[in-house]
């Protein structure tokens, strides 16, 4: 039985450790070894989505299956060091799309509903706020959960990481 709640600063270190091994594990097939490890450099957490009150978590006895969260703010992808892909600035609900941000299932929790749980509490929440779209970057990955939960590609980019190795990525949107 899954729970969930609202991630606070002291969840930092037990995210951090989920979405390495996230990672390291759920994108084997779906990227090469270097690939994988510029992934690093790309995605992340974004500690202003927990400051925000807009990150969850998803746990099953007191263990963090997986987390993500929705911003109502302009960043569209990346974490804390990805400082170049920051954006603050408040979306217009009425005329932007909320942002579904850093999704990371831990490899053991994979493939049994946690990834579509956060979805949906981002999106109820994202609605909430009075938000009539959502978008996200997504990996290779997670790209065939955010086509099930009715995401659709809008373009395919290539994230420049370090020693010149690029990570593939979709921006994909819906309507909520």
């Amino acid at each position: 039985m899954f729970t969930h709640r609202l991630a606070a600063p002291a969840d930092l270190e037990a995210l951090r450790a989920v979405m390495a091994r996230a990672i390291a594990e759920l994108q084997k097939g779906f990227l090469s070894p270097a690939q994988i490890a510029a992934s690093n450099a790309v995605m992340g957490l974004d500690t202003q989505l927990i400051a925000d009150g807009t990150y969850f978590i998803v746990e099953e006895d007191g263990r963090i299956a997986g987390c993500g969260g929705w911003s109502h703010r302009a960043t569209l992808y990346g974490g804390d060091h990805s400082k170049d892909l920051r954006d603050p600035a408040p979306l217009d609900p009425a005329t932007d799309a909320a942002r579904i941000r850093a999704m990371y299932t831990h490899p053991e929790f994979a493939r049994r509903g946690v990834g579509r749980l956060v979805m949906a509490l981002c999106e109820d929440a994202a609605r909430g706020a009075g938000f009539r779209r959502a978008e996200m970057m997504a990996t290779l990955s997670g790209e065939p959960l955010y086509r099930a939960c009715g995401y659709e590609p809008i373009e395919r980019i290539e994230a420049p990481g370090p020693d010149g190795v690029a990570v593939p990525l979709i921006r994909m949107g819906k309507a909520l």
